[in-house]
């Protein structure tokens, strides 16, 4: 019974969608209609990208990225700061907003320890965590709504950038004027740790593997091939990084597809819930993820409208605010209270309420300009 209570606990997003799903296959029996519900291409890229994010963090390359950049910071808690919540924001366009912080976190908190900045570990983690929701908005394979909503809705890149770039370079802003008001440009000693790297020959697959993964994304490969080519190299070459790869997300889209396609299956159901968001895709998006997070979110509307250019601001934004918006948040959270000896989670959770909620409350209202104009 404590196991199960464990993994549902670890696992509640997945839970609540297998339970959505069951309880819709009570008003729609399953039948081989499912299998047209799954938007395998989302499945397939998912994987395939995952498997490279995997791979390159269990062999040091993003700590040794970090590495190549931390002295920017010349000694200033200020700047330090300023790089920590920078490598989050910048690499989370690309290895996800989870990975960017699983591999950046700790390192903040091994480096603001060195450098006598403890003082502002929380205010750093908090922007670490804005950041990392937020950059990870500008591409497509920032976040996994994001691939889905590209995906589904068959968005081109240029569109795509056009849709996110505004918004990411407010949340640029917002973050670099958080930083001055929050941090002190106190002295700091910053002293490097030389991180190995794994095997160079894996290093190089997987940066071919990585480009593969991009070109799928900008649809000059099948979705399959990517796929396909990375589950035999990881089978025949990286068995390991195969434990590191988060099944349990994969899956949840599965439930979600399964339950947002049994909703639409039911007539009333689905008119209801059209008319309910249409016109406010974006808010309805926001508010619904801070109650079931912003991934489960985007697969749950995304079957009641076509008005993509607001559900991918919505979602993305939707990341801010309480501390399930986004799992990334809680994934700061929790290596915050393991990581850091001297953690201290109440005021933890008051900073990352109060910082969310204004960045939330000024992306919004640029949002809703913009969505009218």
């Amino acid at each position: 019974m404590n196991k199960l209570l464990v993994f549902i606990k670890k696992e509640a997003v997945f839970c609540t969608a297998a339970l959505a799903a069951l309880i819709s296959a009570v008003f729609v029996p399953p039948s081989a209609k499912y299998i047209g519900y799954i938007n395998f291409n989302v499945l397939y890229m998912l994987f395939a990208l995952m498997a490279v994010i995997a791979g390159l963090s269990r062999l040091n390359v993003f700590l040794r990225l970090a590495e190549v950049l931390l002295p920017l910071s010349k000694g200033k808690c200020r700047r330090l700061v300023f790089v920590l919540w920078a490598l989050c924001f910048f690499s989370a366009m690309l290895v996800t907003n989870d990975v960017a912080l699983i591999t950046f976190v700790p390192l903040a908190i091994t480096m603001l320890t060195m450098a006598k900045c403890e003082e502002y570990m929380i205010y750093t983690i908090v922007l670490q965590t804005v950041a990392a929701n937020l950059g990870s908005m500008m591409t497509p394979m920032g976040n996994p709504q994001n691939l889905f909503l590209y995906d589904t809705f068959g968005v081109s890149p240029a569109e795509f950038a056009l849709i996110t770039l505004p918004y990411g370079i407010l949340s640029f802003i917002l973050l670099s004027l958080a930083t001055l008001v929050l941090i002190k440009d106190k002295a700091a000693s910053i002293e490097i740790i030389s991180t190995d790297l794994g095997s160079k020959k894996l290093i190089y697959c997987y940066a071919v593997l990585g480009i593969l993964c991009l070109l799928t994304v900008f649809k000059y490969i099948d979705h399959r091939i990517t796929a396909g080519a990375a589950l035999v190299f990881l089978a025949a070459a990286d068995r390991r990084t195969l434990k590191n790869i988060d099944w349990f997300l994969l899956l949840t889209f599965v439930m979600f597809f399964v339950f947002v396609g049994n909703l639409g299956e039911i007539s009333a159901v689905k008119d209801f819930i059209s008319r309910m968001i249409k016109g406010r895709e974006c808010v309805s998006a926001v508010i619904l993820s801070q109650v079931i997070s912003n991934v489960p979110c985007a697969a749950m509307l995304s079957g009641f409208t076509d008005n993509y250019r607001a559900l991918i601001t919505g979602t993305n934004i939707g990341g801010l605010g309480t501390l399930v918006a986004s799992l990334a948040s809680l994934i700061s959270y929790r290596l915050y209270g393991s990581v850091y000896r001297d953690a201290r989670p109440k005021e933890y959770l008051t900073a990352f309420t109060v910082i969310n909620l204004i960045f939330l409350a000024v992306l919004l209202a640029f949002a809703l300009l913009l969505l009218r104009g």
